[in-house]
C-alpha cells in the first residue's frame, strides 16, 4: 500500500472543485494532496482509512479530510466480484485552506470556520443525522458563479456548526506525518498498516525509520505519547472493531486476522483500548442497530 501524492492541479482556476464519482468500487490507493477534501458517500460500504485509523463506513457517511492526511476507501470484498448491481458512489469537494484569500479566515465572523479547517488536519467524521449537508452539497453541484462560492460558506458553516463529530487520526500521526530530514515517520505508518496483520518487530520498523532501536522507541514515544506495541495493538484493535461490526467472522477468526497470536491476548488488549472485551463491543453494536 505504497503512499501516493495526487495531483489536484485542476483546482488552479477554481476556488473549490465538486466530483461525482461512480465506479464499481473505489480506487484503492493509499494517498495524500495539498488540498482539504469533502467526501459524503451515497452509496457502497467498506474500510476507511484515515490516518491511523480503521473504521468502517457506509451510506450517508461525511467525512472532512485535512490537507496532507493519508487516506483510503475500501470498498467489501463483494465490490470487486463483478456484481453490476454494486456501485461506488461518493461526492467529494476538493479545495485550500486559503481558498477565499489570506485574510478571510481571520475574520471574526469566521472562527467557526476557521476552528472546523484546524480541526480537519485529524480527519472529522460528521455524526447524527448528516441529511442537511448532503443537500447542501448537492444544492452546491448545480450553482455557478457567486451563488456558488455563498453556498460553499453556508456549507461550510454547516460543518462548523455540527456538533456531533469525531476526530479521526490521532495526534501523535498528524504531528509527525511529515516531519523533516531523517524522522520523517511516513514511511513507518505506511509500513505499519501495511503489515500490521503480520508479526512485525520494534527491530522490523526501526529499519524502515534508519534508526537503531532503541533510538527509534525513544523517538516514537516521544512522538506519539505511546509506544511501538501500544501504537501497533491500538491499529489491531481498530481494525477488529471494524470486523466485529460487520458480523461475519467468529471473535477467533478476528482475533488472528487482526494480528493478534492468541485470545487473551486479543481480549485484553481489545478491553485496554475500547473499555469492553470484544464480545461485549459486539452487543453493544448489536443494540444500536435495534
Amino acid at each position: 500500500m505504497k503512499l501516493h501524492l495526487l495531483d489536484r492541479s485542476s483546482l488552479e482556476n477554481h476556488s473549490f472543485k465538486i466530483s461525482h464519482h461512480s465506479y464499481p468500487n473505489f480506487i484503492k490507493v493509499w494517498h495524500y494532496h495539498p488540498e482539504l477534501e469533502l467526501v459524503a458517500i451515497l452509496q457502497s460500504s467498506g474500510t476507511r482509512f484515515i490516518g491511523d485509523n480503521i473504521e468502517q463506513f457506509k451510506k450517508g457517511e461525511v467525512v472532512l479530510i485535512g490537507k496532507d492526511l493519508p487516506h483510503m476507501w475500501l470498498n467489501d470484498k463483494e465490490y470487486f466480484e463483478g456484481d453490476i448491481n454494486l456501485t461506488a458512489q461518493a461526492k467529494a469537494i476538493h479545495f485550500k485552506e486559503c481558498f477565499a484569500g489570506e485574510g478571510f479566515l481571520k475574520m471574526p465572523e469566521m472562527s467557526y470556520i476557521s476552528n472546523l479547517l484546524k480541526n480537519s488536519r485529524y480527519g472529522i467524521k460528521f455524526l447524527g443525522d448528516t441529511t442537511s449537508i448532503i443537500k447542501q452539497i448537492n444544492k452546491l453541484e448545480k450553482l455557478s458563479g457567486v451563488d456558488k462560492a455563498v453556498c460553499f460558506i453556508q456549507l461550510l458553516n454547516l460543518l462548523a456548526v455540527h456538533q456531533n463529530f469525531d476526530l479521526l487520526s490521532s495526534v501523535g500521526f498528524v504531528d509527525s506525518f511529515k516531519m523533516s530530514g531523517e524522522k520523517n515517520l511516513g514511511e513507518v505508518y505506511e509500513f505499519i498498516i501495511k503489515n500490521f496483520k503480520e508479526n512485525i518487530s520494534l527491530n522490523d520498523v526501526a529499519k524502515v525509520a534508519n534508526m537503531n532501536p532503541s533510538a527509534f522507541s525513544r523517538f516514537f514515544k516521544r512522538v506519539n505519547r505511546k509506544t511501538y506495541s501500544e501504537y501497533l495493538n491500538g491499529v489491531r484493535v481498530g481494525y477488529a472493531c471494524k470486523l466485529l461490526i460487520e458480523e461475519k467472522y467468529s471473535i477467533s477468526e478476528i482475533c488472528f486476522d487482526s494480528g493478534f497470536n492468541n485470545i487473551s491476548n486479543f481480549n485484553r488488549q481489545f478491553k485496554k483500548t475500547m473499555n469492553y472485551s470484544p464480545s461485549d463491543y459486539m452487543k453493544l453494536h448489536l443494540k444500536k442497530k435495534v
